[in-house]
């Protein structure tokens, strides 16, 4: 977006940003979690296991706060270049939900908005079903304005220049021949394996993790590094993007004697609690 305009589109009135969500207190802890996992048949048992990561930290995720911080952010600068252009904030699971963004861009006149999904990703969960999101929250606010989202950015050069700057700053000060990994949130094979061109076998978001980690250790001056999945969830039997990261770093310390390690959260633009 430049100038508050979208070179493919025409101009937007506003900008949405779209993320994920997260629980705001203990209270918010499971319904948050059962939103999430709503159809996916997860017992009750492994919400309270996710849970207690949750409840170590007050019940509080960061990324609603850190949400607001990047609002924030965006707002002076579009007031620094003299851009009179509304930010709104939506969310998938936990408020503020995307229905009630729409809703409140509807009554305040919006008629064109550009979406902002703090996902850099392609594949369903990172973009297909906040595509899927808009669909349905302007299905159901009548008069919704027209909503585009802007482009997958996990290529984009000031996306790969700030993780490079963070690693060669954490690379600096670790032991010498610490070893670099990179890591995502874990789908399940079959769902990468449908998302891409079938020529290239699908696999558009491992591909797109692979490429975006090799470009920051590119521009990192990392020689080598590894890259590894974390945050499944669903049954066992049920095969997932591996390896992951803890056992990874496991075997790393069992058969090669690494003792340190960088650990770069490549899959996520924030701290929250799958990062912590």
């Amino acid at each position: 977006m430049t100038d508050g305009a979208l070179d493919d589109t025409g101009p937007v009135d506003a900008l949405l940003v779209l993320s994920f969500g997260g629980p705001e207190g203990q209270e918010d802890v499971i319904p948050f979690l059962e939103n999430v996992t709503r159809g996916r048949g997860i017992p009750a048992e492994r919400l309270e296991e996710v849970a207690t990561h949750y409840r170590q930290l007050g019940g509080r995720s960061p990324i609603n706060d850190l949400n607001r911080e990047i609002i924030t952010n965006v707002e002076a600068e579009l007031a620094r270049r003299g851009r009179n252009l509304p930010v709104y904030f939506g969310n998938r699971n936990w408020t503020p939900m995307i229905e009630e963004a729409v809703r409140q861009m509807t009554a305040d006149g919006i008629r064109t908005a550009a979406v902002f999904a703090t996902s850099a990703w392609g594949g369903y969960s990172g973009c297909a079903q906040y595509q899927e999101d808009i669909a349905r929250a302007r299905e159901q606010v009548p008069g919704a304005p027209t909503m585009v989202r802007l482009r997958q950015f996990y290529d984009h050069p000031l996306f790969i220049e700030r993780f490079a700057t963070d690693v060669r700053a954490a690379v600096a000060s670790a032991a010498p021949g610490a070893r670099v990994i990179f890591t995502a949130h874990s789908v399940p094979e079959a769902a990468d394996a449908v998302a891409g061109p079938p020529a290239l076998g699908g696999r558009l978001y491992s591909r797109q993790v692979a490429e975006a980690s090799r470009l920051v250790a590119e521009a990192a001056g990392v020689a080598d590094h590894d890259l590894v999945w974390q945050s499944r969830s669903g049954p066992p039997s049920v095969p997932w993007l591996e390896p992951d990261v803890v056992d990874h770093v496991r075997e790393l310390s069992e058969t090669t004697g690494v003792r340190d390690v960088v650990i770069v959260p490549i899959g996520f633009i924030s701290d929250h609690v799958e990062v912590i």
